[in-house]
């Protein structure tokens, strides 16, 4: 199925979002094997990799290797299944990141994602959630599930990934219901970075509470989460003292923001700059979110922050 097939499919679907909603299935969430950390306050710089170009940021990968290991819905607690994509030639430890999928779709929507974020230096979770009808609520608590197992995956010695990540830094994505469910997530204190990819929400929310650093990604022709409703007034809310931003895709539609296509450089750069700059602290990625005139960039319909960051 093609993607203006698709996209014609979920927006059939938009006026039920909300009477659909309660027939999703909340998990239990498992308790944090890691307690909610303090701030970091001394070595806080995590720096990792080459300096950053351009050109660097906008290739189809980083400079790591990638290995990815599946993990069925029976192997799992609290989410659908996923998939763990991790470095493979570099040592330390490193941030996670949980990437949640929409309304009606599968862990394939945004598994571009995965290896691109991690060939970059993170250790990365995309997921499929219980239930495809699940709400942007359950998906919140599906993206914390997610987090927990990859930390604990890390403290098991028999696992691909023992030891390589650093629990106290962790990130959320998510496409349209993952986006709300991201933007969910961190009006709490757990992330140190989030990115929502043409995020949909339809209730009253808190998102007037996130400090955590956003980065909103929206796409200027969503017919599903149209951006004057969803992705626009969401990054209004969020407090000008928190570090955001909002990046809409020039002409997109509501899968502008999954990767796989022409934005794929615009996307990576802007994406992987973000993230790096957050959990990393890494300050060379600031070139790319405050430096460069996004207005001058035609993939680009409209670009907001509260820069310096």
């Amino acid at each position: 199925m093609n993607i203006s097939i698709l996209d014609k499919l979920v927006a059939g679907t938009g006026a039920l979002l909300f009477s659909m909603s309660v027939l999703s299935s909340t998990p239990d969430p498992t308790p944090d094997p890691d307690p909610v950390p303090a701030p970091c306050e001394v070595d806080c710089d995590f720096t990792r990799g080459p300096d950053p170009t351009a050109s660097y940021m906008e290739a189809e990968s980083g400079p790591y290797s990638v290995s990815t290991v599946p993990f069925s819905y029976y192997e799992v607690s609290g989410f659908g299944g996923g998939t763990i994509h991790y470095p493979t030639n570099t040592t330390g430890t490193m941030g996670a990141i949980a990437i949640v999928p929409g309304f009606l779709a599968y862990e394939s929507s945004i598994a571009w994602w995965g290896p691109r974020l991690a060939s970059h230096g993170f250790v990365v979770i995309t997921i499929s959630t219980n239930n495809s009808l699940d709400d942007p609520s359950s998906r919140a608590i599906q993206q914390e599930n997610a987090l927990n197992f990859v930390i604990n995956q890390s403290n098991d010695a028999s696992s691909p990934i023992f030891g390589m990540v650093d629990s106290t830094r962790v990130g959320g994505m998510g496409w349209s219901m993952g986006g709300g469910g991201t933007l969910e997530t961190a009006t709490g204190t757990r992330l140190s970075a989030a990115i929502p990819l043409a995020p949909y929400y339809s209730s009253i929310n808190d998102f007037d509470q996130i400090e955590t650093p956003t980065m909103i990604i929206a796409c200027e022709f969503d017919g599903v989460a149209g951006v004057a409703y969803h992705a626009s007034p969401f990054y209004n809310s969020i407090p000008e003292t928190t570090d955001k931003a909002y990046l809409e895709v020039s002409g997109g539609g509501h899968w502008c923001a999954n990767g796989g296509d022409a934005n794929d450089g615009l996307l990576g750069k802007q994406g992987v700059s973000w993230m790096k700059r957050f959990i990393d602290k890494d300050t060379r990625y600031d070139q790319f979110l405050c430096g460069p005139d996004h207005a001058g960039n035609s993939a680009i319909s409209e670009y907001r922050d509260t820069c310096n960051y």
